[in-house]
């Protein structure tokens, strides 16, 4: 139609329904009435286009099920151990489920949300068939064997594969002793004939748990209280106070002390102090009184914290002393706030120590990486003394995000309108969006991260391109990419132009930009704020394909597109390694193509990926007759024989031909041969300098032929991008660079006319 109105008949048509249908359905909705619906043919277009896609296949879940938390609760009657498990979950599995729940216990009932749950048994193991996806609640009435030797009880506990197990036990007697392994006691109190203790458990490992009870007997005489220490301490420099935090742990081995006292170094202030037996605390002058709430138990465990202010670069590390001790063992592990060079020097009997060899619980307490350990064994003639001296230099300030290489590729219409594709190759530590300020009269199309579509945001002062996607976070350097058109003007037979990049809000190593203008235009006199990429060193385009210090691509890194920077120099290779440059039929390098070296006569093959650079090099091949295969998107592959020698190493360099990957070009050719003593070079017989000649003059013909950038954008044009523009398919291509660019405008100005 003139209106580009396409006028869809969609006639419903009412059937009537089998009886056995009729009795299936509760209800059927009515139909709408026969009729014509109007549309416009661009939204006609986009419904049947939605409707030849496939639809996503939804994620497989890692696992079935998962059990969160159980929370174990018994009590020992007579000659068994009864009582209640609970087990929360969530099934994340589609359908039915078999979740597996406990093994070695006898389950008496089972009850999911106050409902009778059966269960199964498969190996010892009683498993519940749950439907998912959805979260469940099940309770479990147990009873286990309790096994009574002379003067202890004990029984095994199997412990249920949870994220958390926690442990309520009711034992008979007052001040009954119990332990438990693997396991924490977190809290044990006794009241009305019995003891209660609270643990955490291991999840999935059974728990071995013994009780002694004490008997009431009559009074002794007291006993002279000998007990052994062991002193575990963490110091913390910091930038105003000297913080110290000490584990001790004391073993009773006769008497029942009611009280410890710890010497208290001079000038310090006692901050905290913590432990399951202690009932108070007490600071005076010099010493730290610690009363016990259970003078019979034999091991005792407190944490003590303490501080004083520093205003000097140095200071003697403190040493907690229990007094009376008939033998203190000890750790002291150092750290440090901020950026710092700390020196430690021990004396007085203290031992230096691998830091990784210190007490797995007071590592736990160090918040910055320790700068050393020691250990000691304090004699009565000796005390340990600990020298501290440090600098501190000033923090520095860390980048939300960084692109460590960016590339831009600009197509200009005779209409004056640019269509231009910015790819970054960003390092992201915390940034969550890429503030893009376009020139005005532009707009961007379609944005990229790490090869997925994502959604440009408009804002007040500028769009916004997303650094990530859901469910995507990255380690280590990935690419973004977006695509941007603006209007321009349009050109006349003679003029000048200007072409402008945005502000990105992000800082650039160095900006590689690739304008490609149609054929019939004659331009002159570039200017603006970028400079010809073949006036740039060599070395500093170098840099800029490195990425982390390991250039990209080699050894499987990544990949980085095609760019003109330092086309066709030599890669360096060594005995025993193989490698080369690829180019395409401008000149330009490709990166990101994958090369397999494949041994004729054993099979070896070594495969590695081209970096930004187009170069790629393999290590510790064997000498002989061998294959190289190269394959990339946009080219046909391309194969070639060798006879190498691992004794010298060779360079094998390459032109790619534009074309099918499912193309391919073999290439007969022998391998560079270097004489190390005459240092000649011959390629194939004929004359080094002569070949170099006519590289150079080939080189110098098609040097503003547009490169693979330039195809894959005029490509994304005709089938993907949703825009009309009529993008030049013959031209010339010029390329700029700029290094160091930080919010800021790039721009390139020319003077044109037409041919």
């Amino acid at each position: 139609m003139k209106n580009n109105i396409l006028v869809v008949a969609l006639i419903f048509v009412s059937a009537t329904l089998a009886g056995s249908a009729a009795a299936q359905q509760k209800s059927i909705l009515p139909l709408p009435e026969s009729g014509n619906v109007t549309l416009p043919l661009d939204e006609y277009n986009r419904l049947v286009e939605l409707a030849a896609k496939t639809p996503k296949k939804p994620e497989t879940p890692p696992v079935n099920y998962s059990i969160k938390r159980a929370d174990l609760k018994l009590r020992v009657e007579d000659e068994s151990v009864l009582g209640s498990i609970q087990l929360d979950g969530e099934v994340f599995k589609k359908g039915v489920v078999r979740v597996a729940l406990t093994s070695d216990i006898t389950i008496q009932d089972a009850k999911q949300e106050n409902k009778a749950l059966p269960l199964q048994q498969e190996n010892g193991t009683q498993t519940a068939v749950l439907t998912g996806p959805s979260e469940f609640s099940i309770t479990l009435s147990a009873g286990m064997p309790l096994s009574i030797e002379a003067g202890r009880a004990s029984f095994n506990l199997p412990v249920p594969q949870a994220g958390s197990v926690q442990l309520s036990l009711v034992l008979p007697g007052e001040n009954t002793y119990a332990n438990i392994s693997p396991g924490l006691i977190t809290d044990r109190h006794s009241e009305h004939g019995h003891t209660t203790i609270e643990a955490t458990l291991m999840p999935g490992q059974p728990a071995g748990i013994w009780w002694a009870r004490r008997e009431t007997a009559a009074p002794a005489a007291p006993r002279e209280v000998r007990f052994l220490s062991d002193v575990k301490t963490l110091v913390s420099v910091s930038e105003a106070e000297l913080r110290v935090a000490t584990l001790a742990d004391v073993t009773v081995i006769q008497g029942e002390p009611p009280r410890f006292d710890v010497e208290i170094p001079q000038g310090y202030e006692v901050t905290g102090v913590t432990g399951a037996s202690l009932e108070s605390n007490e600071a005076q002058p010099g010493v730290l009184i610690l009363k016990v709430r259970t003078p019979s138990l034999r091991s005792h465990q407190f944490l003590i914290s303490m501080e004083r202010t520093i205003s000097d670069s140095k200071a003697d590390s403190p040493f907690l002393a229990f007094k009376n001790a008939q033998r203190e063992t000890g750790e002291v592990l150092i750290e440090g706030a901020g950026t710092m060079e700390l020196t430690a020097t021990e004396g007085g009997g203290l031992k230096r120590m691998d830091v990784r060899e210190t007490n797995p619980y007071l590592r736990s307490l160090a918040h910055y990486p320790p700068q050393a350990a020691f250990r000691f064994h304090r004699q009565p003639n000796q005390e340990p003394t600990l020298a501290l001296q440090w600098t501190r230099f000033p923090d520095s300030s860390v980048l939300a995000a960084v692109a460590e290489s960016a590339s831009a590729t600009t197509l200009v219409t005779s209409e004056g309108r640019s269509l231009t594709e910015i790819k970054l190759t960003i390092k992201n530590q915390a940034q969550p969006f890429l503030k893009v300020a376009l020139p005005a009269g532009a707009s961007i199309l379609s944005a990229d991260v790490a090869g997925e579509k994502v959604k440009p945001v408009q804002a007040p002062d500028g769009d916004r391109v997303p650094l990530l996607r859901p469910g995507y976070r990255p380690t280590g350097a990935y690419e973004i990419s977006f695509v941007f058109m603006h209007s321009g003007t349009p050109f006349a037979k003679k003029g000048g132009s200007e072409i402008s990049l945005p502000r990105m809000d992000v800082p650039i190593d160095l900006l590689r930009w690739e304008v490609f203008l149609p054929e019939q235009y004659k331009v002159k006199d570039f200017g603006g704020d970028v400079m010809a990429a073949d006036l740039v060193p060599p070395a500093l385009q170098e840099v800029a394909t490195v990425v982390n210090g390991v250039p990209a691509g080699i050894g499987g890194g990544i990949g980085a597109g095609v760019f003109r920077a330092n086309a066709g120099t030599p890669v360096a290779v060594y005995p025993g390694q193989v490698g080369g440059v690829l180019t395409d039929p401008s000149g330009a390098v490709v990166g990101g193509a994958h090369v397999t070296v494949t041994n004729s006569a054993s099979g070896f093959t070594e495969s590695t990926v081209s970096d930004s650079a187009g170069r790629w090099v393999v290590s510790n091949f064997p000498a002989g007759e061998a294959k190289i295969r190269v394959e990339t998107k946009g080219f046909r592959s391309i194969e070639r024989a060798i006879n190498y020698d691992a004794a010298r190493g060779a360079d094998y360099s390459m032109t790619l031909e534009v074309g099918n990957t499912s193309q391919t070009v073999e290439v007969q050719a022998s391998s560079v041969q270097v004489n190390t003593e005459t240092a000649d070079l011959a390629v194939n017989g004929r004359n080094y300098l002569e070949m170099q000649q006519l590289e150079a003059n080939a080189k110098k013909q098609e040097q503003n032929a547009a490169s693979a950038n330039v195809v894959n954008l005029q490509r994304r044009v005709a089938g993907v991008l949703p825009v009309a523009i009529e993008v030049p398919r013959a031209g010339t291509s010029f390329q700029f660079v700029r290094p160091l660019v930080l919010d800021e405008e790039t721009k390139v100005t020319f003077i044109y006319k037409s041919k």
